[in-house]
């Protein structure tokens, strides 16, 4: 086998392999959304995106910028050290008092990443002795986790709670530990796993259960509180509860939420809070305004519910594929092949509707899809107009001429 001489000689090979030719007629990745969304207007034209996570449409909120904008004059921008080392600021243990209260939990400790939450806290808690356990379609951060961490992975069916039941009868006497994780609303898919059973498996094998609701917070439940919420569960009954502020909380970061003794041990210890900064003032602010708006503003949880069950409802007449998705925040449309999804996701960039594919990674390869974050800031013509596209997108032809696609009306 020849021998590859440079690092950009290999990324080139690793980038034709990872799917480049999909890209060589049509980019959809990396679209400068506000520069796009900006012009369109400015020629009268619409650009709608259903790419982006922002699930209560708080975003744009003025009172969240206004709270921004008023610590950035009081605090400054950075954070400045690492909390333990370097203290912290007035207002990060104020919001996540609040954060705790509102998730159910009895304490949270924020970090300045949600994947970092689940890379550095999964790696942190396992030892060599120990198992952990994930569905076979967990985030990339949660595989990075079990990868950094020393023990033993174990990977079941994806929401096949009789295969993580089968397995754990198999295997819990080999180690000292064990870690369940699965996901509230998964990501790719839009489904949701069975929490009340997971909690009785975990339970009756005698191990701990750490649940992502990444996706889930704002938009499952009947005040957005989460999983739990939706499926009637104690969050005491969680041994680790993820989230993330990047999404509903309008801002970035992420959060780990759990009973008050684990949290003051990970306050010490986690080398993903310990060895990086804290959340910067102006985030704070952001993410704690809008879990203020969350409560205040419940209309807004009302209206993404009712989005997202008109998006299924129409897709389904329209003859599209949405997979396991229940109606909520995420909902994908599967395709038959890679080089049909791309087509489609040019056709709705040419019509103003920005959402680019997901194939090769992230999904399985005969799996490729648009995938559509609904939002309460969407309005029914949006959803309408872009069903209706995708229903109406001509058949596959010869690739493209262009390079990008202007969005239109």
């Amino acid at each position: 086998m020849p021998k590859i001489n440079s690092l950009a000689d290999y990324a080139t090979k690793r980038f034709r392999l990872a799917g480049k030719a999909y890209l060589e007629h049509y980019d959809p990745f990396f679209v400068p959304t506000d520069s796009a969304r900006h012009e369109a207007e400015a020629q009268g034209r619409h650009f709608v995106s259903f790419a982006n996570y922002d699930y209560l449409g708080l975003a744009g909120h003025p009172t969240i910028k206004s709270a921004a904008a008023a610590a950035i004059e009081t605090f400054g921008v950075g954070a400045l050290a690492s909390r333990l080392v370097g203290g912290e600021r007035s207002t990060h243990k104020q919001f996540e008092r609040e954060l705790a209260e509102f998730i159910g939990v009895e304490s949270i400790l924020t970090l300045v990443s949600g994947y970092l939450t689940n890379v550095s806290t999964i790696s942190h808690i396992i030892g060599s002795q120990d198992a952990i356990l994930i569905d076979e379609l967990s985030h990339n951060s949660i595989v990075s986790g079990t990868k950094g961490a020393s023990g033993t992975t174990i990977t079941f069916r994806h929401n096949d709670l009789d295969h993580l039941d089968f397995l754990l009868r198999e295997k819990r006497d080999s180690f000292r530990h064990v870690l369940i994780v699965a996901e509230s609303l998964y990501s790719m898919d839009g489904d949701v796993a069975d929490l009340a059973r997971l909690v009785e498996i975990k339970e009756k094998h005698k191990a701990w259960l750490l649940i992502d609701e990444a996706h889930s917070i704002g938009v499952l439940g009947q005040d957005g509180r989460g999983l739990c919420e939706y499926a009637g569960v104690d969050p005491a009954q969680i041994d680790l509860i993820i989230g993330t502020l990047s999404k509903t909380f309008a801002s970035c970061g992420g959060f780990v939420g759990g009973s008050a003794p684990v949290i003051d041990l990970l306050r010490y210890t986690l080398p993903g809070f310990v060895f990086s900064v804290g959340l910067s003032p102006v985030i704070t602010a952001a993410a704690q305004t809008a879990l203020h708006l969350v409560q205040k503003e419940t209309w807004r949880l009302e209206k993404l519910r009712r989005n997202a069950e008109l998006f299924v409802e129409f897709a389904h007449e329209a003859g599209l594929d949405t997979g396991p998705a229940v109606g909520r925040g995420v909902v994908p449309i599967l395709f038959s092949d890679s080089y049909e999804t791309v087509a489609a996701s040019q056709h709705l960039m040419a019509n103003g509707y920005y959402v680019p594919p997901i194939f090769q990674i992230g999904v399985p390869k005969n799996q490729p899809r648009l995938r559509f974050f609904l939002s309460a800031a969407h309005t029914e013509d949006e959803i309408r107009g872009v069903i209706g596209l995708l229903a109406r997108r001509p058949s596959r032809q010869a690739a493209p001429t262009q390079t990008v696609a202007t969005p239109a009306t």
